[in-house]
């Protein structure tokens, strides 16, 4: 009994970090902690890996997406404060993205593991390569509030969200890395604004995908638990950071990141 309560009391500690370093991270780029989570929970937290607390990719998906849910909403409380999260867009925005975050929680029960590997490691490829293409070949300008003049396509945007609300729920990965993108280089906003307001959105689409994977029985409560609190307490550092972080570095970090993680779920998924 003891030897079991300590590797638990083990486990815990490691969420914790690992949850830290998921809401820095993740709120530093704006998306959330799914992009992280998701591979560290295929690599090591599945069947053969080290800890097999997932057995299913739903399970993997849906505890994400509780991550991601605890991670945005401390980020957002971040930017809120700050006076960054861009409300005309923001609310819209989200609203559009929960018809796809219940619609996605469904279709993932038909994913196998392989499935959710390939597709996912090819769907982080393309989004990195266009975000290293523009973050080398475009010019972004380090402002942290709006123009008093600034519009955007309002209809563009939210079209494109109901997809990232679909997407944020198969993947588990919270729609940011789709949404900050999108709306750098598609709606124009700076970087730093897109940022705040995608965690925003992210927090709308995720509680409401978590209700959805949470009434199918795809959450494995330890750690979601555990590594939601730690994404909490890192998701203050990371709204902190961002302030001085450079938007070029912002997009290239994601970008580099995104890559490798891609490269590595398909080589695992043996579909290739």
């Amino acid at each position: 009994m003891f030897w079991e309560g300590f590797l638990m009391g083990i486990d815990i500690l490691l969420f914790l970090i690992l949850g830290v370093f998921v809401g820095t991270f993740g709120t530093l780029v704006g998306i959330g902690g799914g992009l992280i989570c998701v591979p560290i929970f295929i690599f090591f937290l599945s069947d053969g890996g080290i800890y097999p607390y997932f057995h299913t990719a739903a399970q993997i998906t849906g505890t994400s997406l509780v991550i991601v849910l605890a991670n945005a909403l401390s980020g957002t409380a971040a930017y809120i404060r700050q006076k960054r999260v861009y409300f005309p867009a923001a609310v819209p925005f989200a609203l559009a993205t929960l018809p796809g975050a219940f619609l996605g929680s469904y279709i993932v029960d038909d994913f196998t593991g392989p499935m959710l590997y390939v597709s996912f490691g090819a769907f982080l490829l393309i989004m990195a390569c266009m975000m290293y293409w523009n973050a080398t070949h475009k010019t972004h300008v380090d402002v942290h509030e709006l123009p008093a003049n600034f519009t955007f396509n309002r209809s563009l945007g939210i079209g494109s969200s109901l997809g990232v609300g679909f997407l944020s729920s198969i993947f588990g990965i919270g729609g940011g890395v789709i949404h900050v993108p999108l709306m750098v280089y598609l709606l124009n906003f700076p970087v730093h604004a897109a940022t705040a307001t995608s965690h925003f959105v992210l927090a709308a689409s995720a509680a409401f995908g978590v209700i959805s994977h949470m009434w199918l029985g795809h959450v494995i409560w330890t750690p979601a638990i555990c590594i939601s609190i730690g994404a909490a307490v890192g998701a203050q550092i990371g709204a902190a950071l961002s302030r001085k972080a450079k938007s070029k570095m912002i997009l290239t970090l994601l970008a580099a990141a995104m890559f490798a993680l891609g490269l590595r779920l398909i080589w695992m998924s043996g579909m290739i």
